[in-house]
C-alpha cells in the first residue's frame, strides 16, 4: 500500500502531541491535516475527503464523541480512531457504539498506531466501494437517497431508513445484480465478522426485503455461504 495519497485527519487539542503525531505519520508518507479542536476538525472534514480520522476524546468546544457523530452523518464508512487519556470502559463502549474502528489510550506506542492504520486502510482498500459523493440511486421504480436515508417507491410516501439499513441498501444497490460478499458488508458496516454481527445483518436484510416487497420484481437473494444479490427480474 502506498501511503502518500492516503489522507488522515488528526483532531487533537494538545498542540505539541498533535504536531509530534503529525510529523511521525508524515514521515511514514501519509498526508496529514491537523486540527486543534472539534469545531476546526469538522470544518476540515467537510472541505475534503479523508481516508481515516484520529480524534482526541477530551477537547474544548466540541468533544471527540460529538465530532464523530457529526462525521458519521456526513460519511458513514470513514474509519475513526479515538485517542484518550482515560481508559474507562464506559468511554470505550461509547466510542465503539459511535462506529469507532479502534480506541487507543495515551500514552501509546506510535508503531502500534501505525500498524493499526495500515491494517484498516489495507482492509478498506481491498473492499473499496464508490465515494459517498454518490448518494442518489434509482432501481425498480424505487428512488433511494442515501444521504437523507430516504427510500421512495413511485409516488408513495418515502420511508426513512435506519443508519444500518441505509448503509446495507447502499452496498446492495452498488453491487446490483452482482454478489455482495458477506465479509464486505460486515467489514464496511459492522466492522467485524463474527456470529453475532452476521445474525444482525440477516435481521437488516429481512427489513430491507419488507421495504422492497412493494415491487415483486425486486428481490434480495441469499447466496448460501457467500452473500446476497439485489436483482430485478
Amino acid at each position: 500500500m502506498k501511503n502518500s495519497n492516503k489522507k488522515i485527519l488528526i483532531v487533537e487539542d494538545d498542540i505539541n502531541f498533535g504536531n509530534i503525531l503529525k510529523e511521525y505519520l508524515s514521515l511514514n508518507d501519509f498526508n496529514i491535516t491537523l486540527a486543534k479542536n472539534g469545531i476546526e476538525g469538522f470544518e476540515n472534514f467537510k472541505k475534503e475527503e479523508f481516508d481515516l480520522c484520529i480524534l482526541d476524546v477530551m477537547m474544548p468546544y466540541k468533544d471527540g464523541f460529538t465530532l464523530a457523530k457529526e462525521i458519521r452523518e456526513v460519511n458513514e464508512l470513514v474509519p475513526i480512531f479515538f485517542l484518550t487519556a482515560k481508559g474507562l470502559k464506559e468511554d470505550v463502549l461509547k466510542g465503539f457504539k459511535l462506529g469507532a474502528d479502534d480506541y487507543l489510550t495515551k500514552p501509546f506506542d506510535s508503531e502500534v498506531l501505525l500498524a493499526k492504520i495500515k491494517v484498516i486502510l489495507n482492509r478498506n482498500n481491498s473492499t473499496a466501494i464508490p465515494s459517498n459523493n454518490i448518494f442518489e440511486f434509482e432501481f425498480g421504480d424505487f428512488y433511494f437517497n442515501s444521504k437523507l436515508r430516504f427510500l421512495t417507491f413511485q409516488n408513495e410516501e418515502p420511508v426513512k431508513l435506519s443508519p444500518k439499513e441505509n448503509q446495507l441498501l447502499r452496498l446492495l444497490v452498488i453491487y446490483i445484480n452482482d454478489l455482495l460478499p458477506r465479509e464486505v458488508a460486515l467489514s464496511k458496516i459492522w466492522r467485524d465478522e463474527n456470529y453475532f454481527t452476521s445474525r444482525s445483518m440477516d435481521v437488516y436484510i429481512a427489513k430491507l426485503r419488507k421495504y422492497l416487497s412493494l415491487n415483486k420484481k425486486v428481490q434480495i437473494l441469499n447466496i448460501h455461504g457467500e452473500g446476497f444479490r439485489l436483482v430485478i427480474t
